[in-house]
C-alpha cells in the first residue's frame, strides 16, 4: 500500500511539474512573440502613453495651410504633459508613412530639455534650440521641421515624442535612422498626433 500511494504521489508531482514547464514555454514563445512586434524600435516597453496636442490642429484633422510647403512652411505650436521620473531627455519625429516612395521624414529634433513642455509655432531651423534641444536632418536635406507637401491626395503626418532615459549627445544633422538607433532601449514613455493634409 505504502508504495502504490507513493506512486500516485510521484506520478501527482511530475504532472504539476510537466504542467509548470509547458506553462514556462509558451510564455517564452509569448514573449518571443511580442518582441519581434514592435513598432518602434526598443528593447524594453514603453511604460506610459503620454499626452501631445496643438493649438494648430487637433487629432486627425488636416493641418492648416499655414504650417505646409503651400503656405509659410512653419512648424505648429506643440504641447504635452510630463513625462515619468526619470525622465533625462525628450525627441521628437515628424514622418509621413504615406509618400510614394516610403516614410518621409519632415523633423527630427532631440536632447529637449526634460522640464520642456511645448515647442512653439515657427521654431527657427538652427542646429540647436535656445532653450535646449538639438535638430537633425529632416528627407528635404534641411535642418527642422519642413512641412507637409504631399505629391497628391490625403497624407497623414505623425508626430511621435518620447521620454528617454538618457541625453543622446548626437550631433546637429542627425537622421531619423540615427535617432532612432540611439532611443533604442531608452524609451520611458509616448505620444502620438497625427495631422493630415491635402494639396488642393
Amino acid at each position: 500500500m505504502p508504495n502504490s500511494i507513493g506512486r500516485r504521489v510521484f506520478l501527482r508531482e511530475s504532472a504539476n511539474l510537466l504542467g509548470l514547464t509547458g506553462l514556462g514555454l509558451v510564455s517564452c514563445r509569448a514573449a518571443s512573440n511580442r518582441s519581434s512586434i514592435s513598432i518602434q524600435p526598443q528593447t524594453k516597453p514603453v511604460g506610459k502613453m503620454m499626452k501631445l496636442e496643438s493649438t494648430a490642429f487637433t487629432a486627425n484633422e488636416m493641418i492648416p495651410f499655414l504650417y505646409t510647403c503651400d503656405g509659410q512652411d512653419i512648424s505648429p505650436e506643440l504641447r504635452w504633459d510630463a513625462p515619468p521620473t526619470g525622465t533625462q531627455s525628450l525627441a521628437l519625429i515628424v514622418d509621413d508613412p504615406d509618400a510614394p516612395s516610403g516614410i518621409f521624414v519632415h523633423w527630427v529634433l532631440y536632447d529637449l530639455p526634460p522640464e520642456t513642455r511645448q515647442l512653439p509655432q515657427a521654431v527657427a531651423a538652427t542646429p540647436t534650440l535656445l532653450n535646449g534641444g538639438t535638430q537633425g536632418k529632416n528627407d528635404f536635406g534641411k535642418l527642422g521641421y519642413g512641412g507637409p507637401c504631399p505629391p497628391s491626395g490625403v497624407h497623414r503626418y505623425f508626430f511621435k515624442l518620447y521620454a528617454l532615459d538618457r541625453e543622446l549627445g548626437l550631433k546637429s544633422g542627425a537622421t531619423k535612422a540615427q535617432l532612432e538607433a540611439a532611443i533604442d532601449g531608452h524609451i520611458l514613455a509616448a505620444a502620438e498626433l497625427i495631422g493630415r493634409y491635402a494639396r488642393s
